[in-house]
């Protein structure tokens, strides 16, 4: 099959072997799959993503001397039940899944396995019991989103939001408009949101911030309301900015850390303890979330067509990772492998 494949640390399209549903898999066809944050990181941070991984305790991390076909954000379509299934959804059934495959050894990772291709290729497997249907009428680009917005409702169910609370999102990139969007569903507000980027800002006015502000020109400390305790999303995930955080940061502030810093970051603890700050380190959504994700997107309650902003085919993923390095150009950009 086609894919845009990591090899020694670049895209390249290249052919290659099409995936085996195992017992339990299915095989799919790649209808549309998003281009994450994440991955633009894990590319040009590969050896630093690999060590963290390790570090961190996962027993299977990527071998960069050999291909990765990258892509965890996708909608997909049954085109082969494997053995061992009970095909309760037929063939030509659009489906999203989260990027795990279910083994006995313990669950895999889909899109920064070695093994397991994800959505930048034209077919990947799943795990048949994990998967769900996407509702009729609900356009593949808005399903293919499910993944990075479950991230956004997982943060704030993680914050344990009282509604006195004033939330305020630092970054409006993918993620902290996955936030906002959470945070609108959760009915809480005003939310305001601080991004440098004028084009962000303006989507992050879309996905439901209240006040939106330009950090040059103001703080999110002086837009908050008075008198209301303030939680924290950091979603740049930028060496320096958790640590800035702190230092302007209220007494007793509570500090969501959504985005994905892939490099060594310096805080400083002293600045935590006189303040008596809370951290609190979110990853990923559980099962329940990301289907209630999928709900919520199709009744209209998590708006995610203004996202996209992009498309590209299996040989147009290099490109648009150049590309989503500028805020004013892109928020979105979805790879259909069939083009």
């Amino acid at each position: 099959m086609r894919a845009a494949v990591m090899r020694d640390r670049k895209l390249v399209v290249a052919d290659v072997p099409m995936p085996e549903p195992g017992p339990g898999d299915v095989l799919v066809r790649t209808l549309a799959c998003g281009i994450c944050g994440s991955d633009l990181h894990a590319l040009k941070h590969a050896d630093k993503f690999v060590e963290t991984a390790r570090r961190a305790g996962n027993p299977r991390v990527m071998d960069l001397g050999r291909d990765v076909v990258m892509g965890h954000e996708f909608c997909a379509e049954i085109v082969e039940h494997g053995p061992s299934t009970t095909r309760a959804l037929p063939v030509g059934t659009r489906v999203c899944s989260r990027p795990t495959l279910l083994r006995e050894s313990g669950p895999q990772s889909i899109g920064y396995s070695n093994d397991n291709p994800g959505g930048y290729g034209q077919y990947m497997r799943l795990s048949e019991a994990i998967l769900l249907p996407v509702p009729n009428g609900l356009a593949t680009d808005q399903a293919a989103l499910t993944e990075p917005m479950a991230v956004g409702v997982h943060a704030v169910q993680k914050a344990r939001l009282a509604q006195e609370d004033a939330p305020l999102v630092i970054g409006c990139g993918p993620v902290g408009l996955a936030v906002i969007a959470a945070l609108r569903l959760a009915k809480m507000e005003p939310i305001v949101a601080a991004d440098f980027s004028a084009r962000r800002r303006e989507l992050a006015s879309t996905l439901g911030a209240h006040v939106v502000i330009d950090p040059v020109k103001t703080t999110v400390w002086e837009q908050r309301p008075a008198g209301r305790p303030p939680v924290v999303f950091e979603c740049v995930g930028v060496p320096g900015v958790l640590d800035q955080v702190m230092a302007a940061a209220p007494r007793g502030t509570r500090i969501v850390v959504v985005g994905v810093c892939m490099e060594p970051d310096t805080i400083h603890p002293l600045i935590g303890i006189v303040k008596e700050l809370n951290l609190q380190f979110v990853l990923g959504y559980t099962p329940e979330e990301f289907a209630a994700t999928l709900r919520h997107i199709a009744e209209g309650e998590i708006p995610t067509t203004p996202l996209i902003t992009g498309h590209v085919g299996v040989g147009g993923v290099a490109s648009a990772f150049k590309e989503l390095a500028s805020p004013e150009r892109h928020a979105k950009i979805l790879v259909h492998p069939a083009q």
